[in-house]
């Protein structure tokens, strides 16, 4: 009886084992490699295609910068954008100041 029970324990675990391998295959993560090594597989693999890839972001980013209208609205966006960001910190920072003087008040008792 005890026979029976290791070989089905043998079993279950060899099953298990291979379904961890054949996710870790399929999740782009093979023996030993971390979570980011399906990332080489985005970019261009020949040299062709990783030329053409760099033509197209160089071309882009120089019509891009030589176009003065669009590079100040680019330059305003991300101006805006930082300056809402910093806002929404600012605004982080005082609620974060006001639950302190709360958190202290009711421990001096004042509540």
């Amino acid at each position: 009886m005890a026979k029976k029970n290791k070989q089905k324990q043998a079993k279950k675990g060899l099953k298990r084992r291979d379904l961890e391998q054949m996710m870790a295959l399929h999740m782009g993560q093979g023996q030993n490699q971390g979570m980011l090594a399906g990332l080489g597989r985005l970019l261009p693999q020949g040299r062709g295609e990783q030329f053409l890839l760099g033509l197209l972001m160089g071309g882009g980013a120089a019509y891009v910068l030589s176009d003065e209208e669009l590079r100040g609205k680019l330059f305003k966006g991300a101006l805006k954008a930082y300056a809402g960001m910093m806002g929404g910190v600012a605004e982080m920072k005082e609620q974060l100041a006001d639950l302190q003087a709360e958190v202290q008040a009711e421990q001096t008792g004042a509540l």
